[in-house]
């Protein structure tokens, strides 16, 4: 299948309008002049020279800091602005620009281009299309936590909260996305409390999400899967930096499973050496695993292909990305084998029966059986593609888009995925219950059907991958 070009993305996709940008020396009288001409509520300050923001004035900042204080509307704006702009690149996420917002109590942020000019402004309504259901009080409880007790604490009321979001119903990708901001924000909190006990290396890192934590997909019962690049841009040796960051790493991974995030079974953690690596060592990782194909290397696929940066020098896992995605399309024989790998096994439909169950519990594996269908295939397109994305919807959404698929189809396919993946936390709220199986005489008939046509649908996307591979 022929390999498309990388395709604009991330938060580029959410600028309606072209900023309005003020130098520092203009009076805020004028600023306000601007804001009404081109009818928005921001602006924001910038470099004549340079054009990169080093500010941000909003209507209410006049408000708060001028009018009400009886200050001078002929005063610079450069002596009312909000300073030390938070800004995130054009190919940032939407997620990631919730996070920020959430960690730091903003309304807007600021996007720019790959040399640091202002591109765009988004705000909290551009990325929220509903009222946000996330509770001040739990962020205030995990960023405020100063011990590992206290972020303990909050991780269980976090835990709770979103266990009584699937008790009254919400949607499966509400509900997982509410969850992926407040884990990250937990997982920050402890990386922060970690930090301040060691000696790091000055030296570029970042803090990586593998998995469901990287797809945004997580549920009630989750383990961990994350790992830590860091750069070498000065020749420092790799092997020296790696012995400083592993204990950093290890009590932070310690943390995280004093927070129900337990210690991943297959040692996939940034406190295993095999993941805490320099660029160019997670470079060679992903080319060795593309060259071989083997089924180790398979297996690595579904795991660290799902990458996504969450705490240090976001720059890092996105040079990494650019690279893997380029390089991926160019590998046609490693995506076939990826195929050829995600038809092993299909959807638990029979001939005769609705479904075929595994013959000594008589359940069907929700998670094996109905969501990695959706998540292989997704995955797969996307490295074709060279699509950004890293959540399951957002890749068969941009795939679609891509290859031209009926729009009704791509809604089809997520609706489907949406309601396995509401399945399975609703299992995990059923005391003794395993996590993510169900039988079929547990569900009534329209659940049943429900689950049928979903794996029907499943099935077609396999379909898909199977014509576009030719297997």
């Amino acid at each position: 299948m022929p390999a498309g070009s990388e395709r604009g993305g991330g938060l580029a996709a959410l600028i309606r309008r072209q900023p309005v940008c003020v130098g520092p020396e203009l009076s805020v009288r004028e600023a306000l002049g601007r804001m009404g001409a081109g009818r928005v509520g921001t602006v924001v300050v910038v470099d004549s020279a340079s054009f990169q923001p080093l500010g941000i004035l909003t209507r209410r900042d006049v408000i708060e800091r001028v009018a009400l204080v009886g200050g001078d509307l002929d005063a610079p704006v450069a002596s009312v602005m909000t300073g030390g702009v938070f800004s995130l690149p054009l190919q940032a996420s939407p997620h990631q620009a919730r996070l920020i917002l959430a960690r730091n109590d903003l309304r807007h942020l600021v996007v720019v281009d790959e040399s640091g000019r202002v591109a765009g402004v988004v705000s909290r309504s551009d990325l929220y299309a509903n009222r946000w259901p996330l509770a001040d009080d739990l962020v205030e409880a995990i960023q405020a936590a100063s011990s590992a007790d206290a972020l303990a604490s909050a991780a269980q009321r976090v835990q709770a909260s979103a266990a009584a979001m699937v008790d009254r119903g919400e949607s499966a990708g509400r509900i997982n996305e509410w969850i992926a901001i407040l884990n990250d924000l937990i997982v920050l909190t402890a990386i922060d409390l970690a930090e301040a006990e060691f000696d790091l290396p000055l030296v570029r890192w970042c803090w990586l999400a593998f998995g469901s934590e990287g797809r945004l997909e997580q549920t009630l019962v989750t383990d961990q899967d994350n790992g830590l690049i860091f750069a070498t841009d000065k020749g420092e040796d790799a092997d020296l930096l790696r012995a400083r960051f592993l204990p950093f790493a290890q009590h932070v991974n310690a943390l995280l499973d004093q927070c129900g995030f337990s210690l991943c079974k297959g040692g996939v953690m940034a406190g295993n050496p095999k993941w805490c690596l320099s660029l160019a060592e997670w470079r060679g990782c992903f080319a060795e695993w593309m060259r071989a194909a083997r089924a180790d290397d398979l297996l690595n696929s579904t795991i660290f292909f799902d990458f996504r940066p969450l705490a240090g020098d976001w720059a890092l896992p996105l040079a990494l990305k650019r690279w893997l995605l380029q390089v991926a399309a160019d590998n046609p024989l490693f995506l076939r084998f990826m195929a050829s790998n995600a038809l092993l096994s299909g959807p638990p439909l029979g001939r005769i029966r609705d479904f075929v169950v595994d013959r000594e519990t008589g359940q069907l594996d929700l998670k094996r059986d109905g969501c990695r269908p959706f998540v292989d295939a997704a995955r797969i397109y996307a490295l074709a593609l060279g699509l950004p994305e890293t959540s399951t919807a957002g890749r068969i959404r941009a795939a679609g888009a891509a290859l031209r698929w009926d729009s009704r189809e791509c809604d089809a396919l997520v609706e489907a995925l949406e309601f396995i993946q509401q399945l399975r936390l609703r299992r995990q709220r059923v005391p003794g219950a395993p996590a993510n199986r169900v039988s079929p005489d547990d569900l009534n008939d329209l659940e049943r059907a429900f689950l049928k046509e979903s794996f029907r649908q499943a099935r077609r996307l396999q379909h898909r991958l199977q014509t576009s591979y030719q297997l």
